[in-house]
């Protein structure tokens, strides 16, 4: 897998702050990606040629991140078939819920998977991508299940070294 299989869009560069959740988390996974910043609404044309050419360049999830009335998800996914992952940015004076709203809220027809507000929820879209692409990948797969199993066991030492803290007093 030398191709990039996720692309990562945002609004703006700023955006990259939270965006990076994301990219850690494909690191993590070793899925190859590529970064694009790209606007609905400053640079339509780009995004618009993006879209297009995104699954001919081997691209077979994007990620997009943005705030305010962040309309790049739905943009995008109105363009190409492959599963878009949409991030709310917390960067306007409503702090993401019209971010929200307008990545989730898209019509019929046009979907877009849409994770939670800022952080968490670009580091959900990258595993969310590893998900989808473990479907076709068995190593990736492997990862995930290993990943999780992490977690567990992450869960279960803090467990433990609660208990005994608690014990100890």
């Amino acid at each position: 897998m030398d191709n990039p299989l996720v692309g990562i869009v945002m609004g703006s560069d700023s955006d990259f702050e939270i965006m990076k959740g994301a990219t850690e988390i494909l690191d993590e996974f070793k899925i190859n990606y590529e970064v694009t910043v790209t606007s609905a609404h400053r640079t339509p044309v780009k995004t618009h040629e993006y879209s297009k050419t995104a699954s001919n360049r081997g691209i077979e999830v994007i990620i997009a991140g943005a705030g305010w009335a962040a309309h790049l998800a739905g943009v995008i996914a109105s363009e190409t078939t492959l599963p878009i992952i949409g991030v709310p940015i917390d960067s306007s004076s409503l702090n993401g819920l019209d971010a929200l709203l307008s990545t989730v809220q898209m019509p019929s027809g046009i979907p877009v998977a849409t994770m939670s507000i800022g952080k968490g929820g670009a580091k959900n879209a990258g595993i969310f991508a590893a998900q989808i692409l473990s479907l076709k990948y068995p190593k990736i797969k492997e990862r995930l299940v290993k990943y999780r199993e992490d977690m567990v066991k992450a869960v279960e030492d803090k467990n433990s070294k609660l208990n005994l803290k608690l014990k100890n007093r």
